[in-house]
C-alpha cells in the first residue's frame, strides 16, 4: 500500500473522501526534482528525428555541442530500446574511452530537461533511458518479470480523468505498472482450481 508523506493510504487524508470533487491546493510553483521530467508541451513541433536535429535544438537553447554529447545521442539513436546509464556509458566509452560516467549523467540530465530523452523505472533495477519520441508505458509481471510495452491509448481515460478531476497531467511512461501477465494469471487460476 502506498502512502503519502503524511502517511495516508492512497494519498488522501481520512477526512477527504474520493467523492470530494475539490481541486487540490498547490502551494508555490511546481517543483520538478532532479531526474523527473517536466511537462514539455512547447516541444510538440520540435524535430528530434536525427542526431543533427537534436544538436541544432541544443544550440538554439544555448547548449554546447560536445563530442561526448554527440556520441551519447548517437548511442541513444542506435539503441533498440531502454538502456541504463551504465549501459550507455559502456557504449559511449567503446567509442570514446576518455568519457567519464559523471559526464554521461550530466548529459542525460540536461537532455532530459530539454525533453530530448526520458527515463523510466521498469521495476527494481536502475532507471532506463530512451529517446522521448520513443517513450511508452510498460506493464511488468510481478511473477515472471516479463515486460509488455503498453500503447498510450490505454491511459487516455486515466489521463482525462486525472486532468478533469484533479487538474493533474500524468506521465504514464515514467513508472512501470506491476501486475500479472496472462501466462502467470492462467497458471495461478489453474493452481487455484487444482486445490479445490
Amino acid at each position: 500500500m502506498l502512502c503519502n508523506r503524511e502517511g495516508f493510504a492512497g494519498g488522501l487524508p481520512p477526512s477527504v473522501s474520493s467523492a470530494t470533487p475539490a481541486r487540490p491546493t498547490v502551494l508555490g510553483p511546481p517543483h520538478y526534482p532532479v531526474g523527473m521530467s517536466k511537462p514539455l508541451d512547447h516541444l510538440e513541433d520540435a524535430d528530434f528525428s536525427t542526431v543533427e536535429s537534436v544538436l541544432d535544438y541544443l544550440r538554439s537553447q544555448g547548449g554546447r555541442v560536445t563530442s561526448s554529447r554527440r556520441i551519447l545521442l548517437q548511442v541513444l539513436f542506435d539503441a533498440d530500446g531502454h538502456m541504463s546509464a551504465e549501459e550507455l556509458a559502456e557504449s559511449v566509452q567503446q567509442r570514446a574511452p576518455d568519457v567519464h560516467l559523471s559526464t554521461i549523467y550530466r548529459n542525460l540530465e540536461e537532455l532530459e530537461q530539454l525533453g530530448v530523452i526520458s527515463h523510466s523505472h521498469l521495476g527494481h533495477g536502475p532507471s532506463s533511458y530512451l529517446l522521448a519520441s520513443h517513450a511508452h508505458a510498460h506493464f511488468v509481471c510481478s511473477e515472471c518479470g516479463s515486460m509488455i510495452e503498453a500503447p498510450d491509448e490505454i491511459f487516455r481515460g486515466l489521463a482525462q480523468s486525472a486532468k478533469s478531476k484533479l487538474g493533474f497531467s500524468i506521465d504514464p511512461n515514467h513508472f512501470a505498472i506491476l501486475g500479472r501477465c496472462s501466462n502467470c494469471a492462467d497458471k495461478a487460476s489453474q493452481e487455484s482450481r487444482a486445490h479445490r
